[in-house]
């Protein structure tokens, strides 16, 4: 899919005078099935693709400029494993690593391991979620030297991953790093960069609500961050607390608001 980058005007127009840029909520054309001025907003509200800039490092920078000078080839280790809790950061930087070195790198959830077919350099994310069959099929590709470099990622250090144990030992080779969660204050650092990316500021009362009302793993407050943006252009309503109220998906709260 074609991606289009923002205009700076463009951004400004949109947050500027939200109540007279769009339809409101109550004309209802904002929310009419195949409504044109709708697909329009949508388009614009896409999460920019995962990079290495766009990566708020915390204390994740070593790991990320390893990974930087894994994608230029830098590095001898034919594999790299990284590991940490869900949310922490790990299929951002798998996602950031193959987009950094295109044409070579593949992407590879581990649910689509078996029709990933073959590449030099992979980014196998969820290992731990790879049927018995699949590997075995990894351990040989890695005896075999099927490719020059694989980078997986995992919710546990290879000592406690629940894998075939040879297959864990082979993985354990090459450099292996936590990836640290945020701290609140990189959260906060987190959240308004990736508003910027979509082309608006984040209120700190806003961002303050999120952290202490919403899932507190930076997939759910991304996810919630993206709802709130898509819903202030849907109704022309600019962002403020009781409009995150109304965007916010159920299942990314953690108690009543």
């Amino acid at each position: 899919m074609l991606r289009f980058a923002r205009p700076a005007f463009v951004a400004f127009a949109l947050r500027a005078r939200p109540s007279q840029a769009f339809p409101t909520e109550s004309s209802g054309a904002a929310q009419a099935p195949g409504n044109p001025m709708r697909q329009l907003l949508l388009d614009f509200t896409q999460a920019p693709a995962p990079t290495f800039a766009n990566f708020v490092h915390g204390g994740n920078a070593e790991l990320a400029h390893a990974l930087e000078a894994a994608g230029r080839g830098e590095i001898p280790e034919r594999v790299m494993y990284i590991w940490g809790e869900k949310g922490a950061g790990k299929t951002h930087l798998l996602k950031a690593f193959a987009q950094a070195v295109p044409g070579r790198a593949r992407y590879v959830p581990a649910r689509d391991y078996s029709d990933a077919g073959a590449s030099l350099v992979f980014a196998i994310d969820d290992v731990e979620q790879l049927t018995d069959d699949e590997q075995v099929s990894l351990f040989n590709a890695f005896n075999e030297r099927s490719f020059d470099l694989l980078l997986v990622a995992a919710s546990s250090a290879p000592r406690d991953v629940p894998i075939r144990r040879d297959l864990a030992t082979r993985l354990a080779t090459g450099l292996t790093y936590r990836v640290l969660p945020l701290t609140d204050e990189e959260k906060r650092s987190a959240l308004a960069a990736h508003a910027k990316a979509r082309g608006f500021a984040i209120p700190d009362e806003v961002t303050a609500y999120l952290l202490t009302h919403g899932r507190r793993d930076m997939g759910s407050l991304i996810a919630a961050l993206d709802s709130l943006d898509r819903y202030s252009l849907e109704t022309g309503r600019p962002i403020t607390v009781p409009l995150l109220k109304a965007a916010m998906q159920p299942d990314l709260l953690i108690g009543p608001s």
